[in-house]
């Protein structure tokens, strides 16, 4: 009876991992998914690079990059090209869905995969490489070109592409349909979905980057994202450098406003909360160190402009910095900077809130005190005994202990000089004739 208990205890133990292993075993390979649906900068070469590693960790079939991207920074885009070549698992492109684009860097991505492929609909290419607010000269475009040329060479060549057809992408931003790319040999399949792409990638052979042969199994696969950590979650949110100026200028105007309004605390934490945000949303973009100057600068006019009397002359060249800091803040291709229509929706509120809170604190600084003792400074009240030079007098319906440099009667109107302790320093009021000297 014992060994009957055992047993079934020890079934019920091991039951529910053999009904795990049989349920993984009957599943088809696992495919992970990553999406570049936004320009491209280094946390997207981080989210490829860790959805690399997580396909080789769960021993998946394959990795699926879903291209929708309008290009971005070289230097990541090449980053990515280095962890697709050299990953475990093979590596497949996919410039999808319809309406959807590889451009400038992603034309790399694309043309770097083990497999490329495009949906109906899509475009690639135009990767002629562009520096921001400058006109390349003829010798240092030569260099730009020939060097990314080369890259691009050594990954068609590999994958058996047509490597003269993609360098014109390059030296004369060329950009390619689908069904041309597929006719020129720079991609290797036109799919319609996903569904179709592994269905036809099912027993297909593909080339490895290092020359190895391997074949597709994908009967059955199942498809999953790749896992992001909350780092790239939350840069993946706020990547973009629009929202990371929106980020930076509402933080900036929540911290303006605690510093005006001292003890409201939500403005101010609320503020620097989202001005962190911001800043780290464009710290991961190569800063244009002119344009940070500018903006700066366009803070300065907007305090100037509130305490000068310049007619507008400061809010307006103010607002004018800000708008071309913004424009040229990011040091990147077009697709990565702050556009025209965000800086000038901005820009144009925040000049009028800031003048309109400066101009309101400084006012206010340059106001009358109205409370405590320095508020009876100027205030007139009548002598209740003679000052001779010293007596009593009444102010805001109180009697004070007062002095005087000069002889005061008795019922004359005084007015207060200054406060010393719990003594008034007073004058006769303008009103009453001129006294005599006072004798100590």
């Amino acid at each position: 009876m014992m060994r009957v208990c055992l047993a079934i205890l020890v079934g019920l133990v091991l039951l529910p991992g053999v009904v795990r292993a049989a349920g993984v075993s009957g599943r088809g390979p696992d495919v992970i998914r990553v999406t570049i649906d936004g320009p491209i900068h280094p946390i997207t070469a981080e989210i490829v690079s860790d959805a690399i590693a997580q396909a080789r960790n769960q021993r998946a079939a394959l990795v699926l990059i879903r291209l929708d991207t309008p290009g971005g920074l070289a230097d990541a885009a090449r980053q990515i090209t280095q962890a697709i070549v050299a990953a475990s698992v093979p590596v497949v492109a996919f410039v999808a869905p319809s309406g959807a684009r590889a451009a400038s860097a992603g034309f790399f991505v694309l043309e770097a995969a083990d497999v490329a492929a495009m949906a109906p609909g899509t475009n690639t290419g135009a990767a002629s490489p562009i520096l921001l607010g400058q006109t390349m000269d003829p010798v240092l475009r030569s260099k730009v070109e020939n060097d990314i040329a080369a890259l691009l060479r050594s990954l068609t060549v590999r994958r058996g592409r047509n490597s003269a057809l993609a360098e014109t992408a390059i030296r004369d931003a060329k950009a390619f349909s689908e069904t041309e790319a597929l006719a020129g040999h720079l991609i290797d399949l036109e799919a319609g979905d996903e569904q179709q792409l592994l269905h036809a990638l099912q027993g297909r052979e593909v080339t490895r980057f290092d020359g190895s042969k391997q074949r597709l199994a994908l009967s059955g696969a199942h498809v999953i994202d790749a896992r992001l950590t909350w780092r790239e979650r939350l840069y993946r949110l706020i990547g973009d450098p629009n929202i990371g100026f929106v980020l930076l200028v509402l933080g900036a105007l929540g911290i303006y406003v605690e510093f005006n309004s001292p003890g409201l605390v939500f403005p101010g934490v609320i503020g620097a909360v989202l001005a962190v945000l911001g800043l780290s949303s464009l710290a991961v973009l190569p800063i244009n160190w002119a344009g940070a100057a500018l903006i700066l600068l366009a803070f300065a006019f907007f305090i100037l402009e509130a305490k000068f009397t310049s007619h507008g002359v400061l809010g307006i060249t103010g607002a004018i910095a800000m708008i071309l800091g913004a424009v040229i803040l990011i040091d990147a291709p077009p697709e990565l900077r702050i556009q025209w229509s965000t800086a000038l929706a901005l820009t144009i509120p925040f000049a009028i809130i800031s003048i309109f809170l400066m101009s309101l604190v400084i006012k206010a600084r340059r106001g009358r005190v109205l409370t405590g003792l320095t508020a009876m400074v100027g205030e007139t009240g009548v002598a209740r005994t003679p000052l001779t030079p010293r007596g009593e007098v009444l102010v805001h319906g109180e009697y004070w202990h007062a002095v005087s440099s000069v002889n005061i009667d008795e019922g004359a109107r005084v007015r207060v000089k200054q406060v010393e302790g719990l003594e008034l320093h007073v004058e006769p009021s303008e009103a009453e004739s001129k006294p005599t000297p006072a004798h100590s």
